[in-house]
């Protein structure tokens, strides 16, 4: 089948051929005759199958075929910035040819651009729910003239909680209309708000559910956490690595993995939600160019991420949701193409691969890495508030008696003070009958303790100002004499 047997409109025919396509995939040849009919309709196929070009085309035939109006006509929800502005290059392209306008609205850029464009008219909003929300209630974006809506990555906009933002937007959204749904998954979720904003879809669904892409190849290697920084750098140094996109958990962990690449001569970006909108577009458009080797993402900021031959994508940490490994992997082998997905699996991360298999119905066996050498030193640690290397297994639960018994200290700390600051007498100490019969309760060397029992209540009184000089610091210097005084 070609493009030429679904009945789109001589102008998008000359823009998907001036774009290199030739031959529909699978969810675009069957939806986009659905969608030309007006009829309402759910979508269900993996990432990297083409659904965008899906509801783009037959929106395009139909605004382009049908009088324009002074108002916005379609409006495509989605639920990150990434995948807004990539629906937003999709519609340019494929409407090059035909006198429609587009405008992509998402937060984390200035709002004052968008209430300017969006008071000159646009025929189609691509938008994020929140930011689009926050237009409807300044009054800057009109949506009473919607006639076609699609609701994109829909099972990952009800995951980030915006569900109430949608049924807010659609409340606003004329009755009349028709309603496209696209998501990777069909939840129950996704059923039941079908329900309420659809009328008889047509529901086509492509791909075994749950699975990957056939072309992905999928690796599973055993690592303990703290080597798999080496054995990244293995692997990007080993093997001849063009494009590859590594998957953090964290964004912490997503900056320090791109650093220390960058340290090692390897070109690395980083993209996650803390990033301004600018730092992420650069981010992703220097990988475009192949400016950079490596991008390293998490998975929100990930959704959106359309780069044609990525050719492996690495899990550094194993998703906790085993969706989130299917659209992770999807990122390679797209549009029928093949890619390598390989994940880094901690003793830890075991029963996340179990979640994974049992998802997608399929067994996968964690070895060890072929080449890679277990036993050498792990290099400097670089995730934020933890400290792997400074102490090794077998001393982590001393570290954490000591922590507790810190933690002691600076709550007895504190309800001293209290006392103190209420009583105005330092003499109290009611609170601590039995401080000195613990041992190193407070941190203090016992070398150094006053000899109670033989200290004299002038000789108490005198010794604040040498203990406070001592320690160079009166509240530890009063706090360690009023627990070692004699009771």
């Amino acid at each position: 089948m070609s493009f030429s047997t679904l009945g789109l409109s001589d102008q998008l025919m000359q823009a998907i051929h001036a774009s290199g396509y030739t031959t529909p995939t699978e969810i675009q040849s069957r939806a986009i005759p659905i969608a030309l009919e007006g009829k309402d309709l759910i979508g269900r196929a993996q990432t990297g199958t083409g659904k965008t070009a899906a509801f783009v085309l037959p929106m395009l035939h139909y605004l382009s075929s049908t009088p324009r109006t002074n108002r916005t006509r379609a409006l495509i929800l989605t639920p990150t910035r990434e995948l807004a502005r990539q629906v937003e290059d999709s519609i340019t392209a494929f409407g090059r040819f035909l006198q429609l306008t587009s405008l992509s609205v998402y937060g984390g850029v200035n709002m004052n651009n968008q209430i300017k464009r969006l008071g000159r008219g646009v025929d189609i909003i691509i938008a994020t729910p929140g930011r689009l929300l926050d237009h409807v209630k300044r009054k800057t974006a009109d949506l009473s003239g919607i006639e076609i809506l699609v609701l994109d990555e829909a099972d990952r906009m009800l995951d980030m909680g915006f569900i109430h933002d949608v049924r807010t937007i659609i409340s606003r959204v004329p009755i009349k209309r028709q309603t496209m749904l696209f998501s990777a998954t069909i939840s129950e979720e996704i059923k039941k708000l079908a329900a309420t904003i659809q009328k008889s879809p047509e529901v086509v669904e492509v791909g075994e559910r749950r699975a990957p892409a056939e072309g992905i190849t999928q690796h599973f290697y055993s690592i303990p956490q703290n080597k798999k920084l080496n054995l990244l750098f293995h692997l990007l140094e080993a093997k001849s690595l063009d494009s590859v996109l590594v998957f953090s958990r964290t964004k912490h962990g997503a900056d320090a993995i791109a650093r220390k690449l960058a340290h090692k001569g390897i070109s690395a970006t980083a993209i996650h939600s803390n990033r301004s909108q600018a730092q992420r577009q650069r981010a992703l458009d220097g990988f475009k160019q192949r400016h950079h080797k490596v991008l390293v993402a998490t998975d929100i900021a990930a959704r959106g991420i359309d780069v044609e031959r990525i050719s492996h994508v690495i899990n550094f940490d194993v998703p906790a949701f085993a969706e989130d490994y299917v659209h992770r992997i999807g990122r390679t082998g797209r549009a029928e193409a093949t890619g390598d997905a390989i994940t880094f699996v901690s003793p830890a991360e075991q029963m996340n691969v179990k979640k994974i298999e049992r998802f997608i119905s399929k067994r996968f066996v964690v070895e060890r890495f072929p080449g890679f050498d277990y036993s050498q030193e792990t290099v400097e640690n670089f995730h934020r508030g933890e400290r792997h290397e400074a102490f090794s297994h077998a001393n982590r639960p001393q570290k954490q008696k000591e922590n507790e018994q810190n933690s002691k200290y600076d709550k007895v700390k504190k309800k001293s003070i209290n006392r103190v600051n209420k009583t105005g007498h330092s003499s109290e100490h009611r609170d601590f009958p039995n401080a000195h019969n613990r041992k190193n309760q407070f941190r203090e060397n016992p070398a150094k303790r006053i000899n109670r029992g033989r200290v004299t209540t002038e000789a108490q009184g005198s010794d604040w100002g040498a203990l406070a000089d001592d320690a160079k610091d009166f509240e530890k210097g009063f706090l360690k004499k009023l627990f070692t005084r004699d009771r």
